[in-house]
């Protein structure tokens, strides 16, 4: 028999997000109980430790005290943290409902070499959260991160004091007792990508404004950007790059990738609020689809 998958490496990147938020890199349960447990009615949450960069430049030295990043997977019986017939769960990745017959590959844990995590609370992580909006921009692998997130809080908030609302490429998650927003922004590339002459599919490396404006006024961002950036040929998503009044048929895809992160940084830093919203990048993560070629 064939052993169980171990999760995706974007599942380990979502618990970094949310161990981010809630300070989870000091690994000493009681400080942890005791932090996340006050509630906070200013901005000094935004400056606690956590060891995760700024995508703003101003940075005060402090070394991390936990590489969460490196580490193993270990079987844990009490695992999964939520149940896989979760409402907000996609058709294309509730495998239980799909008809995947065996459950351990929910059991997989992610352990830290150099300390051990707690366990996640959804209350008490909802109490930091409260009156704070919490987004995840970017492609369908950050729309699998919003559900997996939604999915971890939404059993301990009562049928109807919860709700989902839509607002162009975004969706929003309220805790409505807590005055928390769990939301979402579509922008696979984060920069513009318009229709131009003959329905042409253009994308502006130096433009960013009509999707970064459902950004402002968020209080925790986490981007991601990255697999859109590295289709080709029929799977491409535009047809030509365009950079101020030039246009390009053909650019070294790393080449055009940096030019806008470059545009979304300097958005960053130009438009946000250090005081006032953290701001999150993740890396690059496996692809969570597979492509059939039919011979």
């Amino acid at each position: 028999m064939a052993e169980p998958m171990k999760p995706k490496l974007f599942s380990v990147i979502l618990f970094f997000c949310i161990a981010g938020l809630v300070r989870l890199e000091r690994c000493e349960s009681s400080h942890f109980v005791n932090d996340l447990v006050e509630e906070e009615e200013d901005s000094s949450w935004l400056h606690e430790a956590d060891g995760v960069d700024m995508v703003q430049t101003r940075r005060d030295g402090r070394k991390q005290s936990c590489d969460m990043s490196t580490g193993k997977w270990v079987l844990d019986e009490s695992y999964p943290l939520y149940d896989s017939n979760c409402p907000y769960l996609s058709s294309t990745v509730t495998c239980q409902r799909n008809g995947r017959p065996d459950s351990d590959y929910q059991k997989w844990r992610w352990k830290p070499h150099a300390c051990s995590l707690p366990r996640f609370d959804a209350l008490k992580f909802l109490a930091k959260m409260r009156r704070k909006r919490i987004m995840l921009v970017g492609d369908s692998i950050m729309r699998n991160q919003w559900e997996s997130l939604v999915c971890l809080v939404q059993g301990v908030i009562p049928t109807g004091r919860k709700t989902v609302s839509y607002s162009g490429p975004t969706m929003a998650f309220h805790a409505m007792d807590f005055e928390t927003s769990i939301e979402f922004s579509w922008a696979p590339l984060l920069v513009e990508l318009t229709k131009g002459p003959q329905n042409k599919r253009v994308l502006h490396l130096d433009l960013i404004e009509e999707n970064a404006k459902y950004w402002r006024g968020v209080d925790v961002l986490v981007f991601d950007s990255a697999h859109w950036w590295t289709h080709s040929d029929k799977w491409s998503s535009w047809d030509y790059y365009m950079e101020g009044r030039s246009m390009f048929t053909n650019i070294n895809p790393m080449v055009a990738y940096e030019k806008g992160l470059t545009t979304w940084a300097k958005w960053v830093d130009l438009n946000l609020d250090l005081r006032r919203t953290r701001v999150i990048f993740r890396s690059m993560s496996p692809r969570h689809n597979r492509y059939l070629h039919l011979l």
